[in-house]
């Protein structure tokens, strides 16, 4: 296997750090040719959760409930991509755990690399984004590029 990477993983959850892993994980993929895989894990979430959600989280509530907002944050995080320089783009959005959603897409994917943001930890999505770098980089068995995003 040459040197340069072929599938490239990266997770959003629609803030702005996991955006800017988002930026670098395109420049990468643009650089050397790869292809460019954006995921994000979601909740289904039946209305009373989201109402509970929106109390506790204000604006940021739909970022980790429901598939509906899991693919809005899709679109803007593949228009950020090809503003970065990736070509070749896909966008997946999982049910269930981020932890466990990356880790499917990598392994489906044959991914050779992995993109996850250092930050967040103050919001929901924040505190189920922030121990995925390190879980990630132990069960991956890929390389795993964490984006310094502050």
């Amino acid at each position: 296997m040459g040197a340069a990477y072929r599938t490239v993983v990266v997770g959003t959850d629609g803030s702005e750090s996991s955006f800017a892993a988002v930026d670098r994980a395109a420049a990468v993929a643009g650089d050397a040719g790869a292809t460019l895989v954006i995921a994000c894990a979601y909740y289904p979430a039946s209305q009373s959760d989201v109402e509970k959600a929106q109390d506790a989280l204000g604006e940021e509530a739909y970022q980790v409930v429901g598939s509906a907002p899991a693919e809005d944050t899709l679109q803007s995080a593949r228009d950020r991509a090809a503003r970065a320089g990736a070509e070749k783009i896909d966008t997946i959005a999982v049910k269930g755990d981020p932890v466990d959603s990356l880790r499917k897409v990598v392994k489906e994917r044959e991914a050779d690399l992995l993109v996850v943001g250092n930050r967040g930890l103050n919001t929901i999505a924040g505190r189920i984004l922030g121990s995925v770098p390190s879980e990630v980089a132990r069960k991956s068995g890929v390389d795993v590029l964490i984006v310094h995003t502050t």
